[in-house]
């Protein structure tokens, strides 16, 4: 199956024109790429998240193979539902589910299930797809959404997703979509993620659910980005950087309820 863009037009331009020109805009030529493990990456509508998305993608190479990990914020199929094959279109094109890739991983996991339902309506992953699209024409992905995972179920799949990019034996970047807090105001929301943002660069996944649990951090990719973090160790990440943060406060210019954007480099 093709899964058809469900917010184009709403979280980014609905044509390829408006979009490739958006896109120019955030992703900056000139900035020196390198190789990742891992980045995260905000999943809002790019005139809020653009910047921060762009900065970061403008710092990292594309391989061909990518995963995608997201949060479910629709409730539909499965927990820890991945997209074993088909395709995903955007106005850029279309970008094919590497079956291979899934199929290893779907392989090492109980926890992972094959599932379609859960990323018909999810934009999370979505909004990815064309700062990809845009760095390599002949990506691939697996998209993997997750609605809710203790920190051991975290560290099975974290493990899951490492083992299966090294059983591939080719390069592969881990896309972790995720914005950070939610609708406080910006002075809280900067405080609140500065805390967050402190145990990604900490490579702490378990560090990350804990704070973010306890003092009440509206991350929504926080157990995808827990996920990622470990993938990230067993591949044999040694830092993170935060390459941008920025609110959307500083483009709707209100600052009493905004949502936080950070971009990092896991390497």
């Amino acid at each position: 199956m093709v899964r058809r863009p469900y917010v184009a037009g709403q979280f980014y331009p609905g044509d390829r024109a408006s979009l490739e020109k958006a896109l120019n805009g955030y992703l900056k030529r000139e900035s020196v790429k390198e190789r990742a493990l891992a980045i995260i990456a905000p999943h809002a509508g790019y005139i809020y998240s653009g910047p921060t998305a762009g900065e970061v993608y403008s710092r990292v190479v594309a391989p061909d193979r990518v995963i995608l990990i997201g949060p479910n914020h629709t409730g539909a199929g499965k927990s820890v539902s991945v997209m074993a094959s088909g395709a995903w279109e955007t106005p850029l094109g279309v970008v094919r589910v590497d079956e291979e890739l899934s199929g290893l991983l779907l392989g090492l996991s109980p926890l992972l299930s094959p599932d379609t339902a859960a990323h018909l309506m999810e934009h999370s992953l979505e909004v990815q797809l064309p700062f990809l699209q845009t760095l390599n024409g002949n990506v691939s992905i697996v998209p993997i959404t997750v609605m809710r995972a203790s920190y051991k179920e975290c560290e099975e799949i974290g493990r899951a997703v490492a083992r299966a990019i090294t059983e591939c034996k080719k390069e592969v970047l881990i896309v972790v979509s995720s914005d950070m807090n939610h609708y406080e105001s910006d002075k809280r929301t900067r405080e609140k993620d500065r805390l967050a943002i402190e145990q990604v660069i900490k490579l702490d996944a378990r560090g990350l659910l804990d704070v973010t649990a306890s003092k009440n951090i509206t991350m929504c990719g926080r157990i995808p980005a827990a996920i990622g973090i470990i993938a990230a160790k067993e591949l044999g990440a040694q830092k993170a950087e935060l390459i941008d943060y920025s609110t959307s406060g500083e483009k709707s210019g209100d600052y009493g309820h905004v949502v936080g954007y950070a971009g990092i480099l896991i390497k």
